[in-house]
């Protein structure tokens, strides 16, 4: 789930040729194409784990004008793993074993120091002034749900802290912002299964008696009908394939669930939800999709949840999202590798049917 014996990920980031950027394919039997649903772009959400809050901060900023709130439970500011140096020789691979290194022992651990925050606005600026993302004004009035667990010896406490402080100096607003210290370990948080509260291991899903999916979405959109008892809708695995190109660090498959109410009626929001490292379809099955609380907080609020799928390479042993530039140095903007695929599947969401 971490980046946790990352050292021997950094070896093979800087050692590994080229070539190792394009894994072999997998297969994708049983895959259906995701659907058109007529989905409301404009009212798109992200939240992740870990390495997918990182992704779905980077979602966020990238896309800030459709983006309406993001919940990152264990993660930090945006653009936190850039190191100088990787900016002053932007060359594959050294520059990707730099971010590395600070993405460990700054952006997780700070024993190299603190993100800091004004650096990293100053940053997105830059980026948005180029084009490479949406305007930083667009940040201003998204909901941020930020967590973190008091047992999370993985990301600490400081380097969400950080991510706090960045959401307020990027201009969104306070009243618009949370940030909650409770109960957990380096996992996503649930009511009722998964591993005991406080644990830190596979699947990275803990039971510590709170609805963090509803959290999520309830701070993003606002107050939402009850959580269903069971799912009601449908987990469609859908052909990831058609998004990707290659070396983007993406699965063959991902999943969709879809609310009975948005395969009838358009208009429908997406919520975009980002599994962690060692967390994917690949690692845990369909825990991520179907243990979290997601589905069951999305029947009655008309919201689709997409779950896309990293997978684990030769460069991201862990499976994780990129953010850190190991699928390439341009890694944080809207045409970003892994950030173009997923906003082309919340795009295809949003296509009428």
């Amino acid at each position: 789930m971490t980046l946790r014996r990352a050292k021997s990920v950094l070896a093979i980031l800087i050692a590994a040729p080229l070539a190792a950027l394009t894994p072999s394919p997998q297969e994708a039997h049983g895959a259906d194409m995701l659907p058109a649903l007529g989905a409301d772009l404009a009212a798109t959400s992200v939240s992740g784990l870990s390495s997918g809050a990182y992704m779905a901060g980077q979602i966020q900023v990238a896309h800030s004008t459709k983006v309406v709130g993001a919940g990152l439970v264990a993660g930090g500011p945006y653009a936190c793993a850039e190191s100088p140096l990787s900016r002053l020789f932007p060359f594959w691979p050294t520059a990707v074993g730099q971010n590395g290194m600070q993405a460990l022992y700054q952006c997780m651990q700070t024993s190299l120091g603190h993100p800091d925050p004004a650096k990293l606005v100053n940053r997105t600026k830059e980026l948005a002034d180029s084009g490479a993302i949406d305007p930083i004004a667009g940040l201003a009035d998204d909901n941020v749900y930020l967590f973190a667990g008091d047992d999370d010896q993985t990301v600490t406490w400081p380097v969400i802290k950080a991510a706090e402080i960045y959401y307020r100096k990027a201009g969104v607003d306070p009243g618009n912002l949370t940030l909650i210290e409770d109960a957990g370990g380096h996992a996503f948080i649930t009511e009722h299964g998964g591993a005991a509260c406080g644990l830190s291991v596979v699947p990275f899903v803990s039971d510590c008696d709170y609805g963090q999916a509803q959290a999520i979405l309830a701070w993003i959109y606002g107050p939402l009908a009850a959580p269903s008892d069971e799912p009601q809708g449908e987990f469609l695995v859908f052909d990831q394939r058609t998004f990707a190109q290659p070396g983007d660090g993406l699965a063959d498959q991902g999943v969709v669930y879809i609310p009975q109410d948005c395969r009838t009626a358009t208009g429908c929001r997406i919520h975009i939800a980002l599994h962690g490292c060692e967390q994917s379809r690949e690692v845990v099955g369909d825990v991520f999709s179907k243990e979290t609380g997601f589905a069951e907080a999305a029947d009655a609020n008309r919201i689709i949840v997409l779950f896309p799928q990293a997978k684990a390479s030769a460069v991201n042993l862990k499976g994780c999202w990129d953010w850190w530039g190991y699928t390439s140095l341009d890694y944080l903007g809207k045409d970003a590798p892994q950030i173009a695929a997923i906003w082309a599947m919340a795009e295809r969401l949003a296509k009428a049917p």
